[in-house]
C-alpha cells in the first residue's frame, strides 16, 4: 500500500481520537494531520506558519461543525484554490441534514458519510473510505 497523508480537520477530541484509531486499525494512513478548526486547515494547506513544512495531503477528512471557520466555508475555500481543489475532500460529520449534504456537494466535495454512531460501523465506514479512495481510486501524484 502505498504512503497516505490524511488531514483531519475536527474539533471534537473524542471523534478524533475515535478516527485515529480507526485509521490505524484499517492501516489506512501513514499520516495523520489534524487541524481543530478550519482558521488552522486553512492555514495548513497554505503552509502559513508554523505549516510550512507540511507535507500536503492525500485526503481530506472534514467536519462540518467546526469553530472560527465552519467546515463548509473550508469546503468552498479548499475548491475554489487552484492549489488546492485536486485533493478529495470528504465530509465526515454528524450531521444527516438535508441542506448540509445539499450545500457539501454544491461545493464540490467529492462525497459526503455520516459519522456512524457505533463504533464497529464507524470502523467499518473508514474502511470503506480505504478501500474505495485508496485501493480503487487514483489520486493525483503530489510530485509532478
Amino acid at each position: 500500500m502505498k504512503n497516505v497523508h490524511i488531514l483531519l480537520v475536527e474539533d471534537n477530541e473524542g471523534d478524533i481520537l475515535l478516527t485515529t484509531e480507526a485509521l490505524e486499525e484499517v492501516k489506512l494512513a501513514n499520516t495523520v494531520s489534524i487541524a481543530r478548526d478550519g482558521e488552522i486547515a486553512i492555514k495548513f494547506l497554505n503552509k502559513e506558519a508554523p505549516y510550512q513544512n507540511e507535507e500536503e495531503p492525500d485526503l481530506i477528512l472534514l467536519d462540518i461543525n467546526l469553530p472560527k471557520v465552519n467546515g463548509q466555508e473550508v469546503l468552498k475555500y479548499i475548491k475554489s484554490s487552484d492549489h488546492l481543489k485536486h485533493i478529495p475532500v470528504i465530509v465526515l460529520t454528524t450531521s444527516s441534514s438535508y441542506e448540509d449534504v445539499t450545500r457539501s456537494y454544491r461545493s464540490y466535495a467529492n462525497c459526503y458519510i455520516v459519522k456512524p454512531v457505533e463504533i464497529d460501523a464507524f470502523i467499518k465506514a473508514i474502511g470503506q473510505i480505504e478501500n474505495f479512495w485508496i485501493s480503487i481510486v487514483k489520486l493525483p501524484n503530489k510530485n509532478q
